[in-house]
């Protein structure tokens, strides 16, 4: 069996049976993050620029100023929206929903928040009067009522106005705990309002690993359990009021309005319709909750939240006088529902009345959702995914939200199952598997998109303008080649390039590019954005994808292919559209045929790549290497071979395009004295450890998977080189780590390993055939989720050879950790970028200073697959100390790029940090792996014709002369 998905579906189709414990919804997970209601974190604190750095940044500051204000003038923003004033806090908490089909955020105070619900839009702020209220009597007359949320300072103390500052908002904080590990949360409220009662809301959302079903879905549950300790029956009920708004001031715009649904299957709802105002599409918001024998339910349609209203009398006060005196709004009769007046918002409200016996417990289910079909870019508008399951009309938030209501017992059975092997895991601090999971919160808070398979809706015109044709690189080759040899790869990756692009370049194609290499019987399930971080606004960007794929690949398969089929169809695109480099002035074509885009775009993505444009990512030294080694990786993780062999030319591609970067022609790669990677403001010369590592492990990657889908002289010729870039990479070693670069730069770079890492994370998932089902067990050992089936071959017997030699990435890494981990506060805030030899951290650069936690995730995974565990969790637990912990930086459910040794962030929200997966990925390595057996290549007549074939392909995608990088020199000259 060659496409190792279809055992998963197999597996996945018995997960509901082989998971079916049931989980108390009142009952947080054995291990969860906490803060009580009233603690008040750090609030996070931005990096500033040195003079130094100002000088060093001004003109490329100045270029992205003017570009901002273009774009501004066109209704666009930038990537890198520097003047938006955000609203910081360090309140965040569990956010609601699926995966791509919008994101609310929420505190672990109770407050709704960061609505992420348009592509690149974050209305930050919290809506105050979305909130869960409770209200309880007792036979002697005794009543409590508050808000389930603190108060906050945008809630007058003293007030007689007819608003929301009319409720009851006197919670007691203090008593009340708030428990998350993602996708669920757990509130707390211990004798509050009621000193005996105790109430715990449980909040889930639909986040299922190899669920790509419900995981889609734009729904959140919240199971209150009633615990009624007193000696006497009380009377509950909850209320959840729900304002129509999408955050900001969106909901005085007017013309909204409200609907009471009928009830189907014990489930009430009531619709918001949210009309929008800025060409996005519109809203419809569903709030339900569940009747049961016990449960009774009424709903309030629609209140006034502010302004005045001509149509709209109820008031909030009215509407909270109302439940309070009588538990339910049945005597409120069908109050209006007219369209919202511009000036005025309207809300609604449903509530659930319980009588709760003493020593009894009760639980009471609501349920929020959302319904928002279209996705609408600059030119092409698509379907999110769940709308394959319930209809592009934009009428199915009712029915999702009854649907969650009664399915999400499920959810959690499968989510328990889930975690639960890797919360009992003991060879762990308790403090790694709460952030394992945890950190996933970005895949869904990171603006992320999901489609449905549907082509996009565009402007056929906008399409006209994008044809390709690759005629003259054609007619090119056949004047370098002459006569073509039978077995000639080159020759087939030009035949094939051609052919592609007349199917990709389509004008009247509507495929969003990577779906066209889906092979014949494989499943289209939509493709994924996610930005690189809420303030760097770019889909996919790939450089910070290669260090948070490992979440992907392992907990959703096929989304991660999908992804990664994008950036092998765009290896085969050339866009000659000219934009500006900001960092010295000039104009380059957008894309470039062979190179890895940088990103999928921003206004119009999968057709417009390339957002990124503070230096040419055309010349970027690891974006190609990164490639080739997800792609491998991704390979041998799902034993799809049909995504092999329809990526294999693109691989070849992007190897023989960085040909052109080999100067000397000893197989290593060099770079070019400019910030040409991950780390775009360190420059770099000549070999390097973190792009050379990486095109070494990347020539290994490409032998092995040349030998995976049968070119086995293809294998060998990439084998020879990887063995000549691994000799000349071996000059770097000065006896305790590898230096930055061949130029006499020995700075102590914390992610010098990074080729090493992935070489040698890729050679624990080669050469047994249940290696990967051995990965999964921890994580998936009570679901008996598998990725792939255990008969897959896998890609090479003999595994992958690491970089350095393992005495060696051991002392460098031992290095690292005693310099870049150890000398900054005492080991607490994980590995800066770049030290000194003598022990001072490395200020040549804005990036050498700071701390990624990404990068330190990947280190720490590095030395977990060189047996030095106990270094690894020491290392991690830095990013714990300083962006989870109570006593941290604040950065929890928003964890930065970067923060610096001043403990300054930059780039709240940020893709890298998924990175952790990667240790999980490395700790679930066989124990019995065998040392992989050393081969030497043969430099024979197919060598030499490989060769030939190779260097035609590498000398039709060069760089034309003049697009070489410019000195620091005339990078002033141009700027000034």
């Amino acid at each position: 069996m060659e496409n190792g998905h279809a055992a998963a579906e197999g597996e996945k189709r018995n997960l509901c049976d082989a998971s079916a414990q049931k989980v108390d919804p009142g009952k947080p997970a054995s291990l969860t993050w906490k803060r009580q209601l009233n603690s008040n974190g750090k609030i996070p604190v931005e990096f500033g620029l040195s003079f130094r750095e100002i000088s060093q940044l001004l003109p490329t500051g100045l270029r992205l100023l003017r570009h901002s204000k273009r774009e501004a003038a066109k209704g666009r923003t930038a990537i890198f929206d520097f003047f938006k004033k955000h609203i910081i806090t360090s309140d965040h908490g569990i956010p609601l929903g699926g995966i791509g089909s919008g994101s609310i955020g929420r505190s672990y105070r109770g407050e709704f928040q960061h609505f992420r619900l348009f592509p690149g839009i974050c209305e930050e702020g919290p809506v105050l009067a979305n909130q869960f209220s409770a209200f309880v009597s007792r036979p002697n007359g005794e009543k409590f009522s508050s808000v389930l949320c603190c108060r906050t300072p945008d809630i007058p103390r003293a007030s007689t106005g007819s608003g929301i500052e009319s409720w009851d908002w006197n919670l007691n904080g203090e008593k009340c705990t708030y428990h998350g590990l993602f996708p669920r949360s757990w509130t707390i409220y211990d004798g509050a309002p009621d000193p005996e009662l105790t109430i715990v809301s449980r909040q889930i959302s639909p986040f299922i690993p190899q669920n790509y079903k419900e995981s889609s879905f734009p729904v959140s549950v919240f199971t209150f359990t009633l615990s009624n300790h007193g000696k006497t029956s009380a009377d509950v009920t909850l209320m959840f009021t729900w304002a129509n708004s999408v955050g900001g001031v969106s909901g005085l715009s007017g013309h909204h309005f409200n609907s009471n649904m009928m009830t189907k299957d014990g489930v009430h709802a009531v619709t918001l319709h949210h009309k929008m105002t800025n060409r996005q599409p519109p809203v419809t918001f569903a709030i339900a909750a569940q009747e049961t024998a016990d449960v009774h339910v009424s709903e309030c349609p629609c209140f006034l939240v502010s302004g005045n209203s001509t149509d709209v009398s109820f008031t909030a006060k009215d509407m909270w006088d109302e439940i309070k005196k009588n538990g339910t709004f049945d005597q409120i009769g069908c109050n209006k529902t007219s369209p919202s007046e511009p000036g005025s918002s309207i809300g609604a409200a449903i509530a659930a009345s319980v009588t709760v016996p003493s020593g009894s417990i009760r639980t009471v289910t609501f349920s929020l959702s959302w319904d928002i079909p279209e996705i609408r870019f600059s030119e092409r508008s698509y379907h999110r995914r769940y709308t394959k399951f319930y209809g592009k009309l934009g009428d199915a938030a009712a029915n999702i939200a009854r649907d969650a209501i009664l399915e999400h017992a499920n959810w959690e059975s499968q989510i328990g199952a889930w975690q639960r092997p890797i919360l009992e895991d003991k060879r762990v601090p308790e403090w790694y598997p709460i952030t394992l999971f945890n950190e996933l919160y970005y895949l869904n808070a990171g603006g992320t998109i999901w489609t449905d398979e549907s082509p996009p809706m565009q402007n056929l015109t906008a399409a006209r303008e994008r044809r390709f044709s690759l005629e003259r690189s054609s007619s090119g080759y056949k004047n370098v080649n002459g006569i073509a040899h039978k077995n000639d790869m080159a020759t087939e990756i030009l035949e094939r390039m051609a052919s592609t692009y007349e199917k990709l370049c389509d004008p009247v194609s509507n495929s969003a590019f990577g779906t066209n290499l889906i092979q014949n019987g494989e499943e289209n399930i939509g493709q994924l954005l996610f930005l690189e971080g809420t303030e760097y606004l770019m889909w996919n960007t790939y450089d910070v994808h290669f260090y948070a794929s490992f979440a992907l690949v392992m907990l959703f398969p096929k989304l991660e292919l999908n992804l990664q089929r994008d950036f092998a169809a765009a290896v085969l695109m050339h866009d000659p559209s000219r934009m500006q480099i900001f960092s010295d002035g000039t104009w380059a074509p957008r894309k470039v045929l062979g190179a890895v885009p940088h990103d999928v775009g921003l206004h119009d993505p999968w057709f417009e790549r390339n957002a990124y444009n503070l230096i040419s990512t055309a010349r970027w030294k690891d974006l190609n290497s990164k490639f080739v080694l997800q792609v491998y990786r991704d390979v041998v993780a799902t034993g799809d071979k049909d995504f092999a062999r329809a990526v294999w030319p693109s691989v070849y591609v992007a190897m023989a395009y960085m040909d052109q970067f080999d100067k000397d022609g000893d197989g290593m790669i060099e770079n070019e004295g400019i910030p040409d990677q991950t780390y775009d403001t360190w420059s770099v010369t000549g070999v390097s450890a973190y792009c050379g590592g990486l095109w070494v492990a990347a020539l290994q990657a490409t032998s092995a998977m040349a030998h995976e889908v049968g070119d086995d002289e293809s294998a060998n010729y990439f084998w020879i080189k990887y063995q000549k870039a691994k000799t000349v990479y071996g000059g770097l070693w000065n006896g305790s780590y590898l230096n930055y670069d061949s130029s006499g730069n020995k700075s102590i770079q914390a992610d010098q390993l990074a080729g090493q890492c992935k070489s040698v994370l890729w050679k624990c998932y080669s050469g047994s055939p249940s290696v990967l089902h051995f990965n999964l067990e921890h994580l998936l050992k009570s679901s008996k989720l598998k990725i792939i089936d255990k008969n897959v071959r896998y890609a090479r017997a003999c595994g992958f050879s690491p970089v350095i030699d393992g005495d060696k990435a051991r002392k460098a890494l031992e290095k690292i950790y005693e310099f870049n981990v150890l000398k900054v506060k005492g080991g607490t805030r994980g590995a800066v970028n770049g030290m000194l030899p003598d022990g001072r951290v490395d200020l040549t650069a804005l990036q050498t200073k700071e701390i990624w936690p990404g990068v330190t995730y990947a280190l720490s995974a590095s030395m977990i697959q060189e047996g030095m565990e106990e270094m690894a969790f020491q290392t991690a637990a830095g990013i714990y100390e300083a962006a989870w912990s109570e006593e941290g930086l604040g950065y929890s459910f928003q964890i930065p790029e970067s923060w610096d040794i001043h403990d300054h962030y930059r780039g709240l929200g940020y893709m890298r940090p998924l990175a952790i997966w990667a240790m999980q990925w490395a700790l679930s390595k066989p124990k019995d792996l065998k040392e992989e057996t050393h081969h030497e290549g043969i430099e024979d007549e197919s060598y030499l014709r490989q060769h030939a074939g190779f260097s035609k392909v590498a000398h039709l995608l060069r760089l034309p002369e003049e697009e070489s990088p410019r000195n620091t020199i005339q990078y002033l000259s141009d700027c000034l």
